[in-house]
């Protein structure tokens, strides 16, 4: 079955209703995916499962931290993490466009694996830019020293004048 069996949630034989998981995701959690943009993290995934006689959905919230290395100073931070979605099972032989809120699955199948679904939906909550949160008085917490270094080699633009050859297509612009 694999080291991602405890993420399975079995769902033939399951009566109706709505079914609760709950996981810690932690690093041994990351060590598990193949190349894996997080390390380490302390997320909590609360699970759940709803069977109705037609229609399966799944409801994620997930809420934790991620450690990132701030793309500013270079240091290691918390980034707060949080994802709330849902996806909906279908059962199907193909696999057919839906969206991305259907789930494919084959009519055999008598689990779902949601360990990757959790790692797709932590990593989709990591914002692009990876930047110290401020603190409590709205100040950045980026090292100081860093920040020192940066200004230091920063090239100020030079306040200038506009082209002046600009000015003769700015005429013809306004003539018509």
């Amino acid at each position: 079955m694999g080291k991602t069996s405890i993420y399975n949630i079995a769902f033939k034989g399951l009566q109706e209703g709505i079914h609760e998981y709950e996981y810690q995701v932690e690093n041994k959690f990351f060590e598990l995916i193949d190349e894996s943009l997080v390390e380490n993290a302390s997320v909590i995934a609360k699970v759940k499962f709803e069977k109705r006689s037609n229609l399966l959905t799944l409801f994620f919230n997930i809420k934790g931290t991620v450690e990132l290395t701030c793309d500013r100073c270079l240091e290691i931070y918390d980034q707060p993490v949080k994802f709330k979605t849902s996806l909906f099972i279908k059962f199907g032989d193909g696999q057919f466009e839906d969206g991305d809120d259907v789930l494919w699955i084959s009519p055999d199948e008598d689990f779902i694996n949601v360990a990757q679904l959790l790692y797709e939906y932590i990593v989709l909550s990591i914002p692009a830019r990876h930047i110290h949160p401020k603190d409590k008085n709205g100040k950045n917490k980026c090292s100081v020293q860093m920040l020192d270094q940066i200004s230091k080699y920063t090239i100020k633009e030079k306040e200038h004048e506009p082209d002046q050859r600009w000015d003769a297509l700015k005429k013809l612009r306004n003539n018509n």
